[in-house]
């Protein structure tokens, strides 16, 4: 391998599956492959959802072996993301307290009121600048504080820091995680003391922040006995949250633009470099977590593909490529459901219950699998729709260009449809955008990378990429749009 060439593994650890890939990075290139894949599938015991935590790192450890195995030159480093929230729990030896907890787990119901109780919702807003979603950090440890777990808890570390303790021994708290705990004040990129004094919450359970690009330690000995690796490999800190990552991977050059990744869920919206705090982006349900380079990710969540590959479950695991091409067949915007609504997180009987949405609102009911497909996707545009006009709105920054990156890049129809909807070019860029952010912050700490400019940059050059145009006017999806805020 050139000496300017080096390789790094990215974990990339998602809601429904996990892989490790390898980054082989010069100044002048970037070319990803995957090392390992291995599903990530919660455990329903007694207590409640969990996630399989052991398994998942016997996933990262036959994937860095992997990864090893094709590096002639060995790894420059090691990085780890995932999804956010969910954290575990460690005593006063370091050991785990049992499987983390999902964050899809009903634990949580009721608990934004108790919260708000002590501050309102307005003023916790105003001072995290966090959307609401019932499983944020802050009403995941608002429920588990009597716990007899959590009394035994000396150290919370959220799910990509907990990892990389496991490879390296050293802990800390990533920031652009941290963000999305609902701890965090977005003006100063430090801990909101007062948030977390008036809610009874102990900011020393937390490791001490890291900014994506510091060192996180080296692998352990036992690590590199058991994956084959020679030492020292460092781990670097990268935007652990894996759409800090992928948001690091849009490949824009400039301009005004939105982005949307895509994957379990959508997260659509806007880079900006401060915080909006506003009541009006409150109520919009818009959050403010941190990103690269003193970034904002300014997005909506949305709930993404985890309503059609629930619905694939339920059927069996049918042909994708099939059937989204009897989709792309059935009539535009006959039937439509909120993509956000609380109402589609639990897992189980997603086809039934978007039938059961239609029904309720007075549409036709979908019944194909045809048609519920092409519901999905219809409803998945048009939040991506809203997302993107609200957030030009409230942030008062218009853009011209929306690059979507992940999952749903594969789907063609997803991208024309999401297109259509905004009404702008869509440019569909990686797939496995979270992985490649991940490397590339890695390979800028090595000095192969430039700023983040650079970065993306390197990223048009090196990847392809896929341009959708708009057909036609908004006039339905507006419509759409309107018919369902009415009901």
């Amino acid at each position: 391998m050139s000496a300017d060439v080096k390789s790094y593994a990215a974990v990339d650890l998602g809601a429904s599956s996990g892989r490790v890939m390898v980054g082989r990075v010069s100044p002048d290139s970037v070319e990803l492959s995957e090392a390992h894949r291995f599903p990530n599938r919660p455990v329903r015991v007694p207590e409640g959802l969990r996630w399989d935590v052991l398994a998942l790192y016997g996933g990262v450890l036959d994937g860095l072996r992997e990864a090893g195995a094709h590096c002639d030159g060995g790894l420059a480093s090691v990085g780890v993301d995932s999804w956010a929230v969910d954290y575990g729990l460690l005593d006063a030896d370091g050991a785990l307290l049992g499987n983390p907890v999902h964050y899809r787990d009903a634990r949580t119901e009721g608990v934004a009121e108790k919260v708000w109780a002590t501050v309102p919702a307005a003023e916790l807003y105003a001072a995290t600048g966090i959307q609401y979603a019932p499983f944020n950090t802050l009403y995941q440890l608002t429920a588990a504080r009597n716990s007899e777990q959590f009394a035994h808890a000396r150290r919370l570390l959220l799910i990509p820091d907990l990892l990389t303790y496991w490879l390296t021994g050293e802990q800390g708290t990533e920031l652009t995680n941290a963000s999305t705990t609902q701890l965090v004040d977005p003006r100063t990129r430090d801990w909101s003391y007062e948030v977390a004094e008036r809610l009874g919450i102990d900011l020393g359970l937390f490791a001490p922040l890291r900014q994506p690009g510091d060192p996180a330690g080296t692998l352990r000995p036992e690590v590199l006995a058991e994956t084959g690796l020679a030492g020292p490999v460092p781990v670097t800190a990268v935007g652990s949250h894996d759409t800090a990552s992928a948001v690091a991977a849009v490949p824009a050059t400039g301009g005004r633009f939105a982005y949307i990744c895509t994957g379990t869920w959508s997260l659509a919206g806007l880079e900006l470099s401060a915080p909006v705090l506003t009541e009006e982006s409150r109520a919009a349900n818009f959050t403010n977590e941190l990103g690269l380079d003193g970034t904002v990710r300014y997005l909506r969540n949305i709930m993404g593909l985890w309503l059609l590959q629930e619905c694939v479950r339920a059927w069996g695991g049918p042909d994708l490529g099939a059937l989204l091409r009897k989709a792309a067949t059935v009539p535009a915007l006959r039937s439509v459901v909120d993509a956000g609504d609380e109402a589609f997180l639990a897992p189980g009987r997603m086809p039934e219950r978007i039938a059961e949405a239609c029904r309720a609102s007075g549409q036709p009911v979908p019944e194909s699998r045809a048609e519920i497909t092409r519901c999905i996707l219809d409803s998945l545009a048009l939040a991506h729709r809203r997302a993107v006009l609200d957030a030009q709105r409230l942030a008062d920054h218009p853009v011209d260009v929306v690059y979507l990156v992940g999952g749903g890049t594969r789907n063609a129809l997803l991208c024309q449809l999401t297109a259509d909807a905004c009404g702008l070019p869509v440019v569909a860029g990686a797939t496995e955008a979270a992985a490649l952010g991940n490397v590339l912050v890695q390979a800028r700490t090595d000095g192969l990378v430039g700023d983040l400019a650079a970065l993306r940059r390197l990223l048009t050059r090196t990847q392809p990429l896929t341009r959708y145009t708009p057909r036609g006017d908004t006039g339905p999806w507006r419509a759409a749009q309107s018919r369902l805020a009415t009901r």
